[in-house]
């Protein structure tokens, strides 16, 4: 099967992603989806099949989706709907989005259901995300392809590559499948931080801008840890007979 199939190592990097995904319970049942652009303009992409459960998807599932094509709603492997929509829309229109990732993980969407929905600068990990979020506040029902449009629609920065989608859950786009799920693991657990912190009712620490700013920045320039987090996960897979990359 490897040798049959065009982007082998992008669909191993999706697989292993959607295996870590379950294990650490970023997942919705069969509800989630990641994406990964295969051609220069981004209307090609990887997607996981229809309503198949993150814990068994290997790389030869992964099917090929086209964005500028509504009947491959119609075939055999039809994407989720709403899937096509959310990311039909994202790599249309946002073609910087080589990866997305979207997922209603519990801390994120927690984030996503309060009506100030911003990560404050509490931590350093909350840090990499400072101005680096888009919050959606007119969230228009199932990510159909006229909802997941208007999403797409607000990647307008692109230092912005987190969306807290208000009342759903959470889109995080990337360049690469490493740097993506980095990304995704990151803003879960920074989310994870604000909520506890936030349950003590206690005063929080808060960071100035100044400093938040620039950690983010010394963050983003830190060499290869998006790379070397993903190489490790699938290391750890690899040694436990996982059959993700078949």
């Amino acid at each position: 099967m490897r040798n049959t199939l065009d982007h082998w190592e992008a669909r191993v990097d999706l697989a292993a992603s959607f295996r870590w995904a379950q294990r650490l319970n970023l997942h919705e049942g069969v509800a989630n989806h990641f994406s990964f652009a295969i051609n220069d303009d981004g209307t090609r992409f990887l997607m996981n099949p229809n309503q198949m459960h993150f814990a068994r998807i290997k790389a030869s599932d992964l099917i090929v989706v086209d964005a500028n094509d509504p009947d491959t709603l119609q075939g055999p492997d039809a994407p989720d709907p709403t899937a096509w929509g959310l990311h039909g829309g994202l790599h249309r229109l946002v073609p910087h989005a080589r990866c997305a990732m979207h997922v209603h993980s519990i801390f994120a969407t927690v984030l996503a259901t309060l009506k100030d929905s911003r990560l404050p600068p509490i931590d350093q990990n909350c840090c990499t995300f400072f101005n680096r979020v888009v919050i959606d506040e007119g969230y228009g029902g199932l990510a159909f392809e006229d909802e997941g449009a208007r999403c797409a629609a607000q990647f307008t920065d692109p230092k912005q590559k987190v969306m807290v989608m208000g009342n759903h859950g959470v889109l995080i786009i990337g360049e690469s499948v490493a740097e993506t799920f980095n990304r995704l693991y990151y803003f879960e657990r920074s989310c994870e931080t604000y909520i506890r912190a936030l349950q003590t009712g206690r005063p929080l620490r808060v960071l100035s801008d100044e400093i938040a700013e620039k950690t983010a920045r010394e963050l983003e320039a830190y060499p290869e840890q998006d790379v070397r987090h993903l190489a490790e996960l699938k290391a750890i897979l690899d040694d436990e007979g996982s059959n993700y990359a078949s």
